[in-house]
């Protein structure tokens, strides 16, 4: 096993540029004007929820899919849509990876994807108010975002031109018609939004 993965780590090694610096930087100066695809192996949702009053469990989706079209100058203006395949639900159980996907929680069968489309953008120095519209479970109903820019630069292995935001919010799971244990299971869920944007 030795034998293999020292040439392996070699190899990854080469092929990794050497950074004198981090590449992204928090200047939003720098940020360019354009549209922008999401960087789907680096963007995630994350959702919080309260289990029986005991602690707060944690599940991920990944593979964000979507756009941003945006003008540092005209900042009002930025529209953002992010599609989130809520089939690919992950946590640390298996076995509630399935149950999620059921007609007790997502019912990933007839609704696979969670889709928000934003509708205004205030902006707050390097933080805005995003909201919109969010389709769940078959269920749209608005929801704001607190959003705040992370970092812009070009990414160093794709050679993109990426801008990374990170956004937070809560909503009722019952409104989305997600009622299974409420409210043993809370009805309240925070949710962390992380993406990146490759400008096209």
């Amino acid at each position: 096993m030795r034998t293999f993965i020292a040439p392996l780590a070699l190899a990854l090694a080469a092929s990794t540029p050497a950074l004198a610096q981090v590449p992204g930087q928090p200047n939003a100066a720098a940020v360019q004007a354009g549209s922008y695809a999401t960087d789907p192996n680096h963007s995630q949702v994350a959702f919080a929820i309260n289990h029986f009053g005991f602690n707060v469990y944690n599940g991920l989706f990944g593979n964000i899919t979507g756009t941003l079209t945006l003008d540092p100058k005209a900042s009002k203006a930025a529209k953002v849509v992010i599609d989130v395949p809520v089939a690919e639900v992950v946590t640390t159980s298996a076995k509630l990876n399935e149950h999620l996907k059921t007609a007790d929680f997502f019912d990933t069968a007839k609704f696979p994807t969670a889709h928000f489309e934003s509708t205004s953008v205030v902006p707050q120095g390097t933080r805005a108010k995003i909201t919109g519209n969010l389709t769940l479970h078959g269920v749209t109903r608005p929801v704001t975002l607190d959003a705040r820019f992370i970092g812009t630069g070009a990414n160093p292995m794709s050679k993109a031109q990426t801008v990374g935001f990170e956004a937070t919010t809560q909503i009722q799971r019952s409104q989305f018609g997600i009622t299974t244990y409420v409210p043993g299971v809370a009805d309240a869920v925070d949710l962390r939004i992380t993406v990146a944007f490759e400008k096209k």
